[in-house]
């Protein structure tokens, strides 16, 4: 079973990446892939190819992935969401699904 890793939407606070890495669940920020300023598209598609599920608050990567763009997962938090329930709804994606359980799937935090 392969467990998922995350990449994290520009305007995800870092403190979720590290909350998750000290749970021992690898996550990028899209600052630390040095990705700032690539389109939403383009985010997905290296997500994709690095076959980490998308952690974003931007409901446009939604509108992406219903065009039926391949992608390696989605997890969406509508805006206003606090570190700590990012965190905790992150890990429960990791602790109940698998990265083929995420694929081409979009899971509502």
């Amino acid at each position: 079973m392969e467990q998922i890793r995350f990449y994290l939407d520009e305007h995800i606070h870092s403190a979720v990446a590290d909350g998750l890495r000290r749970r021992g669940i690898e996550a990028l920020t899209v600052q630390q892939a040095r990705k700032t300023g690539l389109s939403d598209r383009e985010q997905l598609a290296f997500a994709l190819i690095t076959k980490r599920v998308m952690v974003t608050m931007d409901s446009d990567f939604l509108a992406i992935v219903s065009e039926g763009v391949s992608h390696a997962g989605v997890a969406y938090a509508s805006p206003g969401k606090s570190i700590g329930e990012l965190i905790r709804a992150i890990v429960l994606i990791h602790d109940v699904l698998t990265s083929t359980d995420m694929k081409n799937h979009v899971e509502y935090l």
